[in-house]
């Protein structure tokens, strides 16, 4: 049955004429599991990597992938430079003002505070925060959560790494982060000097940024996300990178 429905989506695109193209990507590769540099191999891979070429494949197109500072992605959105914005990238009705998104293709579990393993008792929720200084990376929404906190001082850095970096060398008394970056983050790097504080500030959703008025460009990313939905072959991407099948509502 899911095979049927992906023939009949597939069907259904190229029924409207739409034909065969490139879809320039805009990424920050440096936001693991997202997206992130191979070490061995420097592409960059990650789950928003293999979901929009798995989206830009069913639509019949080809994405190229374009990597770039977080920062400059809406703006190279608006500017028509790229087309579309795979950069594990929260809808929030600031950004709406800004770009058109995608159906929602992620539930982020929430933002999380990492602290160094020395003020574990120290920082334990985010109102520990007033008055110090918080890292983030630029334009992320831990950055627009660290400004809600009152006399806080944001050190903002280009990738989330180097916050993590900022950290533990003190410039900063904690990173506001997402919470599966953190954690792909800390497993793979065997990190002791950083640890999760567990309480979640926030529970939102992912999409892909088009420029605002580009609805054929949409309609394309919404129809192809329907189509590996229902073949089955979003469930094996999210697989991949999270270890389980997503929760099915």
């Amino acid at each position: 049955m899911k095979k049927l429905l992906t023939v009949l989506a597939t069907a259904a695109i190229f029924a409207t004429g739409a034909k065969a193209a490139t879809i320039l990507v805009g990424t920050d590769a440096g936001y693991a599991p997202y997206e992130y540099k191979d070490p061995k191999t420097n592409e960059i891979v990650g789950f928003d990597i293999d979901l929009i070429k798995a989206v830009a494949k069913a639509t019949g197109n080809e994405a190229k992938i374009q990597n770039m500072q977080f920062a400059g992605i809406i703006p190279a959105l608006q500017a028509n430079m790229i087309d579309v914005a795979a950069a594990g990238m929260t809808i929030t009705p600031e950004r709406q003002k800004q770009v058109s998104f995608s159906d929602p293709y992620y539930d982020v579990g929430g933002l999380i505070m990492a602290v160094h393993s020395k003020n574990v008792d120290k920082y334990k929720h985010m109102n520990d925060l007033e008055g110090k200084r918080v890292c983030a990376q630029i334009g992320s929404t831990g950055a627009l959560l660290a400004k809600e906190i009152k006399d806080a001082k944001l050190v903002a850095f280009d990738q989330t790494g180097e916050a993590f970096m900022e950290l533990k060398m003190g410039g900063c008394e904690a990173v506001l982060v997402d919470k599966i970056v953190t954690e792909f983050y800390l497993a793979h790097r065997a990190e002791k000097d950083i640890v999760l504080v567990p309480h979640l500030y926030t529970h939102k959703q992912n999409g892909f940024a088009i420029a605002k008025g580009n609805e054929k460009m949409l309609k394309t990313i919404n129809d192809g996300l329907k189509a590996i939905r229902a073949s089955g072959e979003y469930d094996k991407i999210y697989a991949k990178w999270f270890g389980k099948a997503p929760e099915k509502k």
